[in-house]
């Protein structure tokens, strides 16, 4: 076999790939046997008719056909590999000449990553937020805390603002009551806005017993997103009462004495929830700064892929789970459809380039992960799908998805690298020291995973060779 490439643009080759007839061998000879299972001639057993019959019979063109499907997806993984080609998705594949005992002659158009030049990143300098836990914000989550030890008693009085009001409730849409439109003994506490627009006016003044009915558009259900007529008849009206704020309540709301402690205890989690948070900033504007020094040609095919993927995930998972379609998220949202699909087209853009950045990265800096590297970032994987380790790491190994991870924590790192020779400053002026290792780890994680939408293009990159054998039937 003999192949070359030429190059069309930086993200896509041609390959030209003539094989001798004899290499075929094989494969002819596995096109015989499979017709041979496949077919019944008078006076042979089934699976014993000799070649020469089954061109007589079926048509050598028949038995070249399968052969050549056959032969396809393994000549061209084999002038990929001699290219050293690092091929994106499955390849357009002409045959260009089959002579029958001679040779097969064929191209195969495909995307491949663009070789990247990774200049000196040593001078990134970026500013973050300084982190700065003000009495106010201890007084907020001592508030918070003291909101969830509130306790309530049934009053015989009008329903106010920040009570707690039993209520049953009837939905209509067109005169006629949904199905899923009743509802009895909902706990709702007036104002925290939880239900439905209106509601709060309409329950306000009453007392138990009493009425109301009021049009609202419904959030969820069968007719989400549709103006309905809503009875709601209140059955209790009930008074939060806070607890005092004193040592007393520091023993029921936390493990420590006092409230001076649970204070302090606030404040040290308010200052590392903000130094997370200023990691994940750091990270976040530290790859724009990367992002920004690297010429990066993005795939068009790649990339729509990449657009439907995140056009799919949205509709068909995360919509689909809150009752709306993308016509009314776009309404909520403020966007056209224009806007939005500008905005997940650049989306999209950014998470292919840090991709394709941070793997070259992980190739100049020769990166590799360990076993415990990939079980810690397996967990916190588990932990944010809300599946047990084991149920998560099953669904990683049937799925074939171990590779991804791997590419997830690796790009992490490569991440980590680059911030590690940046200098990040606060608003205050002041060097942000980023040392503590399991933090890092972890925001440079989420920031990577963040900014690309990884398994568009790993599928991508895998499944080339039946893609090639339908082109070859084509």
């Amino acid at each position: 076999m003999k192949s070359a490439v030429e190059t069309l643009n930086p993200t896509r080759v041609r390959l030209t790939v003539e094989v001798p007839f004899e290499e075929l061998k094989d494969s002819l000879d596995a096109a015989y046997k499979k017709i041979n299972q496949q077919v019944t001639v008078k006076g042979f057993r089934k699976g014993k008719i000799p070649a020469r019959v089954i061109d007589q019979r079926f048509g050598r063109g028949a038995v070249l056909e399968e052969a050549v499907n056959d032969a396809l997806p393994k000549f061209y993984t084999e002038a990929v590999n001699e290219a050293e080609l690092n091929v994106l998705g499955q390849p357009e594949v002409d045959i260009t000449d089959l002579k029958d005992g001679e040779t097969l002659n064929f191209t195969a158009e495909v995307d491949v990553r663009p070789a990247l030049e990774i200049p000196d990143y040593s001078g990134i300098e970026v500013e973050v937020d300084a982190v700065e836990v003000s009495d106010e914000d201890v007084d907020k989550a001592v508030s918070e805390l003291r909101e969830r030890f509130a306790s309530t008693s049934p009053v015989e009085r009008a329903a106010e603002d920040g009570d707690v009001v039993t209520l049953d409730l009837e939905a209509k849409v067109d005169g006629e009551v949904l199905e899923d439109g009743v509802a009895s003994g909902v706990s709702y506490t007036i104002g925290s806005g939880e239900l439905l627009d209106g509601i709060d006016d309409a329950v306000k003044g009453l007392e138990a017993g009493g009425e109301a009915t009021f049009t609202s558009e419904l959030k969820g259900g069968s007719a989400a997103g549709k103006e309905a007529e809503v009875t709601v008849k209140v059955t209790q009206v009930a008074a939060r009462e806070l607890p005092e704020l004193d040592d007393e309540f520091a023993q029921l709301a936390s493990e420590f004495d006092t409230l001076e402690e649970v204070r302090a205890d606030s404040r040290k989690r308010l200052e590392n929830t903000k130094q997370y948070d200023q990691a994940t900033q750091a990270q976040e504007r530290v790859l724009e700064k990367l992002l920004e020094l690297v010429e990066v040609p993005v795939p068009e095919k790649l990339l729509e892929d990449e657009v439907n993927t995140r056009k799919h995930n949205l509709e068909h998972h995360q919509l689909g789970q809150m009752g709306l379609d993308l016509d009314k998220y776009l309404e909520i949202q403020g966007k056209s459809a224009e806007e939005f699909e500008a905005e997940t087209r650049e989306a999209a853009v950014k998470g292919i380039k840090t991709q394709f950045v941070l793997d070259e990265l992980v190739k100049q800096e020769k990166l590799n992960v360990s076993q415990e590297e990939l079980t810690e970032h397996l967990m916190r994987r588990a932990a944010s799908s809300g599946m047990s380790p084991d149920q998560f790491a099953q669904a990683v190994v049937e799925g074939g998805q171990v590779p991804m991870l791997v590419g997830e924590v690796a790009r992490g790192k490569a991440l980590a690298a680059v911030v590690e020779k940046a200098t990040v400053k606060d608003t205050n002026g002041e060097i942000v020291d980023l040392d503590d290792e399991e933090e890092e780890t972890e925001a440079v994680e989420a920031t990577a995973d963040s900014t690309e939408d990884a398994p568009a293009e790993e599928k991508a990159e895998g499944g080339s060779e039946d893609e090639g054998e339908k082109k070859a039937e084509a």
